[in-house]
C-alpha cells in the first residue's frame, strides 16, 4: 500500500506543478476557450491541461518501475508498455484538437488507432466471466473488437461529461478510486498478482486528478481539453480491459471448490462488467436524453444545447460548485456500491445503507426547491442563506429595485413582515442614463 501511495502522491505533485507553466504556454499558444452560448464559463480560459495530466502520468509510472513490488509489474508484463504507447497516441490528438478544432472523425480515427496501438502489444481482453455460462474464450478478433469499443466508449463518456468546472476529473476520480479498492482486495485478498496492472493504473489516474483538480474548480484557471479528456479515458478504460480479460476466475473457483462457496468467490469478477458501467452510467444517461430530445425536436443529434444534466441542475438553483458536486455524490453511489456489493454480496446491511445514500442524493437534488428558515435565535449558527431576516431583507430589496425601474403612474403591491399589503404612490420618472 505505501508504494501504491507514493506513486500516487508523485503522480499528483507532478501534475499540479506542471499545470502552471502549462497554463501560461496555452496562453501564449492561443489555445484558448471560446465563450460559447451553451458554456457556463464567462470569459475566455485556457486549454491544454492534459500536457501536466501526462507528465504526471509519466513521472508516476517512472517512480513506481523502481519500487519493490510494483516494478516486478514492468518486467512480468507489457501492460505498462502498451498503456503508453495508445496514451501518447491519444494525447498527442488531443493536444491537436485543443489548437485546431480537429474534426470529429479525425478523433474517433485516432482514439481507435491507441486502442489499436494497445491491442498489438497484447493488452486486450482475453476472456469474459459470464453469469450463468463461465469463463468465456473470446477469439482474437472478438478480444481485439470488445477492447476497442471499451476504449472508444470510455474515452467519449469521459469528454461528454466534461461540462463544468472540475466535474470530469472528479468523477473520474471517484471511478479510479473505486476500481484501486477492487483490484487491490483482488491481489491481496486472492493473492492474484495479475491485479497488480489495474491497482497501479487505477493509482496514477487517482494522482492525475488530484493535482489537476485544485487549477480547474471554479473559478477555473485552466481547462483539461482534449488533451485531457482523452488521456484520462484512456487511462479509465486500463483496469477494466486488465481485470475483465486477464485475470483468470478459474483460479478463484479452484481455491473455492465447488458449489454455492466458489459462486460467491466468482462475484468479484464479474465487476469488471459492471464498474465501467456504473461510472459512465450519469454521461451515458445524459447522451441518450439528448440524442432523443433533439431528434424529437427534429434537430441533429449533434447539436448543442444547454440542457444537459448539468445545465438542468444549475436550472433547478444549485450553483455550479454545488451541481459538480451533487454529480460526485451520485458518481460515487454507483461506483462505491458496485465495488461493496462484490465485497458483501447479497448482505442487507449494503442494499440498507445504498438506500439510504439514494435517498439522500435525492434530498441534495431537490434542496434548492425547498427554502428551509431558522428561528432567530438560531440565526448565528446557521449559513446566511438560511437567516429569516435575511430572506425578508433580500425581498425588500427586490422590491425596492422593481419599484424604481416601475414606469411613472404604475402602482406596486409591496408584501409587509406582518403579511398585509400597501398600495404605494406612483414613482417618479427614471432618471436618465448617465451615459444618454
Amino acid at each position: 500500500m505505501r508504494e501504491y501511495l507514493l506513486t500516487l502522491l508523485v503522480t499528483a505533485g507532478v501534475t499540479y506543478v506542471l499545470t502552471g507553466p502549462v497554463r501560461k504556454f496555452a496562453i501564449a499558444a492561443g489555445a484558448m476557450t471560446a465563450i460559447r452560448e451553451r458554456d457556463v464559463h464567462k470569459e475566455p480560459t485556457p486549454r491544454l491541461g492534459g500536457i501536466a495530466m501526462f507528465g504526471g502520468l509519466c513521472a508516476g509510472l517512472l517512480v513506481a518501475e523502481h519500487l519493490t513490488k510494483i516494478g516486478q509489474i514492468f518486467s512480468d508484463t507489457s501492460d505498462v508498455r502498451a498503456l503508453l504507447s495508445g496514451a501518447a497516441v491519444v494525447w498527442v490528438i488531443g493536444v491537436m484538437d485543443d489548437k485546431w478544432d480537429l474534426d470529429a472523425l479525425v478523433k474517433l480515427g485516432g482514439q481507435m488507432v491507441a486502442a489499436g496501438v494497445m491491442v498489438l502489444q497484447g493488452f486486450k481482453i482475453l476472456w469474459l466471466p459470464i453469469p450463468g455460462v463461465g469463463t468465456v474464450l473470446l477469439t482474437s478478433f472478438q478480444g481485439t473488437l470488445l477492447t476497442v469499443v471499451l476504449v472508444v466508449a470510455t474515452v467519449n463518456a469521459v469528454n461528454f461529461v466534461d461540462g463544468l468546472n472540475g466535474l470530469a476529473a472528479g468523477m473520474v476520480c471517484i471511478a479510479a478510486l473505486a476500481f484501486f479498492v477492487y483490484a487491490y482486495r483482488l491481489w491481496y485478498g486472492y493473492n492474484l498478482e495479475a491485479a497488480a496492472p489495474a491497482a497501479l493504473f487505477s493509482a496514477v489516474l487517482v494522482g492525475m486528478c488530484l493535482g489537476y483538480l485544485p487549477h480547474n474548480m471554479t473559478p477555473a484557471r485552466i481547462f483539461m481539453g482534449d488533451s485531457g479528456a482523452l488521456l484520462l479515458g484512456l487511462v479509465l478504460s486500463a483496469p477494466s480491459i486488465s481485470l475483465a480479460g486477464q485475470v483468470d476466475p478459474d483460479n478463484i473457483a479452484a481455491q473455492a471448490g465447488s458449489g454455492a462457496s466458489a459462486t460467491l468467490k466468482l462475484l468479484p469478477f464479474y465487476i469488471p462488467l459492471v464498474l465501467p458501467l456504473a461510472m459512465v452510467a450519469i454521461p451515458l444517461a445524459d447522451m441518450v436524453m439528448a440524442v432523443v430530445r433533439r431528434t424529437l425536436a427534429g434537430r441533429s443529434p449533434f447539436s448543442a444545447d444547454k440542457k444537459h444534466l448539468h445545465h438542468r441542475l444549475l436550472e433547478l438553483g444549485h450553483s455550479e460548485t454545488r451541481a459538480v458536486l451533487v454529480m460526485y455524490f451520485w458518481s460515487a453511489v454507483l461506483c462505491f456500491g458496485t465495488v461493496a456489493l462484490s465485497v458483501r454480496s447479497g448482505k442487507r446491511e449494503v442494499l440498507l445503507v445504498l438506500v439510504a445514500a439514494v435517498a439522500v442524493g435525492v434530498g441534495i437534488l431537490l434542496l434548492p426547491r425547498w427554502s428551509p428558515r431558522v428561528p432567530r435565535w438560531m440565526e448565528r449558527f446557521v449559513p446566511p442563506r438560511y437567516r429569516a431576516s435575511r430572506h425578508h431583507g433580500r425581498h425588500a430589496r427586490d422590491g425596492a429595485v422593481a419599484d424604481y425601474r416601475r414606469p411613472s403612474g404604475a402602482t406596486a403591491v409591496t408584501s409587509l413582515s406582518d403579511g398585509e399589503t400597501s398600495s404605494e404612490l406612483p414613482q417618479p420618472e427614471s432618471e436618465p442614463h448617465p451615459h444618454g
